[in-house]
């Protein structure tokens, strides 16, 4: 007999990874010079971030992070590297773009970084959170 959906996946979210509202320091390093700014939320497979400048869909970039770890009581900064691509961008009020951006290449020990942060915040936020 089937069994019921598990109330993570009632409704119709599409995304299939955790993913958490946290501000995490973000470089974007692309044709046009840099762009710094920080994540609005972030998951394994990406981050939604707010810049001050448009980037159009399907722009190849290189996305630099700088996660804060605990480690022993102790907090770390772990930098990850990998290349991204923006999948939406639209204006929010008129001097910013809320932008999506797809990690393309990511190594796996750095997804599964990111992932395990976001699971750690989650539980800290003590709510299951959304899917990406």
């Amino acid at each position: 007999m089937p069994q019921p959906a598990s109330p993570l996946f009632q409704g119709h979210e599409k995304r299939r990874h955790f993913r958490v509202d946290y501000s995490v320091p973000l470089k974007i390093s692309g044709d046009n010079g840099d762009i710094l700014t920080e994540t609005k939320n972030i998951s394994c497979s990406g981050a939604f971030c707010r810049m001050n400048q448009r980037l159009e869909p399907m722009t190849k970039l290189k996305v630099h992070l700088l996660l804060p770890l605990q480690k022993s009581n102790k907090v770390t900064t772990k930098k990850i590297t990998c290349q991204g691509v923006v999948v939406r961008a639209q204006a929010s009020g008129e001097e910013y773009y809320d932008t999506a951006i797809f990690f393309s290449d990511i190594a796996p020990k750095d997804s599964q970084t990111i992932s395990e942060f976001v699971e750690s915040m989650l539980e800290k936020q003590n709510h299951y959170g959304k899917y990406n």
